[in-house]
């Protein structure tokens, strides 16, 4: 049961990422932001570089290293834009809609097929973020979608979950022709790479606004380096729908720092979505071991 711990930590450090990429866009821009996650995620996870076997690389390396890299370029500037653009409450827990999207993607990508049980607990742990999502239950059953077309948040972490349904399969290709911590540490430095000129541009005095902000934008990619290597080890032992299934767990920690870090309210109904992500989440436990 490895898999299921190394996934639970991705959900944890997810989670604090979260918190400390929504104090940093309050400080400066989502441009910026995104560059400092992943150059201080590849900063963190560099040293690891020279402790790992170099793998002998598979053929599909390269083209998985160039669809991941420029496709989460999008992802993570679309992550910024959601942040800053609505609470982190009613933001993130629209990314747990990846695992309802992988089970489309997965079996064209890398042939892999849940079991009726997982499948199950893929569709609770969407129905509970859904539940999460109400914001008042005076306002029907549908005020999640609603809110979906009005706020720009939910409607940027959409896009991101879907495009995400993707790359957590290129990731899986990636790991299997070269190995976790090399596929992480990689395409980290890859999108950190195109990141910086895209920065450069949109923003105006990048160096200096870093220095400042320093401390507010470097545990962003310590929590992001984290993420990344449990997520790509655990990514090695079970199938994606499952690693990134419980990944999205980090919605329901995403209500409690709401709460506890940005005074966020309509905590009520976000508690009964997560206890429906929870069932979820024990059915996916159950049949995670498979092969």
């Amino acid at each position: 049961m490895l898999w299921l711990v190394l996934s639970i930590l991705t959900a944890l450090s997810e989670s604090f990422k979260d918190v400390f990429s929504k104090r940093g866009i309050q400080h400066t821009d989502e441009y910026i932001v995104s560059w400092s996650l992943r150059l201080f995620a590849f900063i963190f996870l560099l040293p690891a570089f020279f402790f790992i076997e170099i793998p002998e690389l598979g053929p599909n390396y390269w083209i998985a290293l160039f669809f991941g890299s420029t496709l989460n370029v999008a992802t993570t500037l679309l992550y910024m834009k959601a942040l800053k653009a609505s609470d982190l409450s009613l933001t993130v827990p629209f990314i747990t809609f990846t695992p309802l999207f992988l089970l489309l993607t997965s079996p064209l990508i890398v042939g892999e097929f849940p079991s009726l049980i997982g499948i199950l607990g893929v569709i609770l742990i969407v129905i509970g973020s859904y539940t999460m999502n109400i914001r008042n239950v005076d306002k029907g059953w549908f005020a999640p979608f609603r809110s979906l077309f009005r706020e720009k948040g939910p409607r940027y972490m959409l896009a991101v979950a879907f495009i995400w349904s993707i790359t957590s399969n290129v990731d899986k290709v990636g790991v299997q022709n070269s190995s976790p911590l090399f596929w992480a540490i990689t395409v980290t430095a890859a999108i950190a790479a195109m990141l910086g000129p895209i920065a450069l541009y949109y923003s105006d005095g990048v160096r200096k606004r870093m220095q400042t902000d320093l401390l507010k934008l470097v545990p962003i990619g310590m929590f992001s380096a984290l993420t990344l290597t449990f997520q790509m080890s655990a990514l090695s032992l079970t199938l994606v729908a499952y690693v990134i299934s419980i990944k999205r767990t980090s919605a329901v920690l995403a209500v409690l720092w709401g709460m506890l870090f940005f005074g966020e309210t309509d905590i009520r109904q976000r508690f009964i979505g997560a206890l429906v992500m929870l069932a979820g989440l024990l059915l996916i436990t159950l049949t995670g071991s498979m092969p």
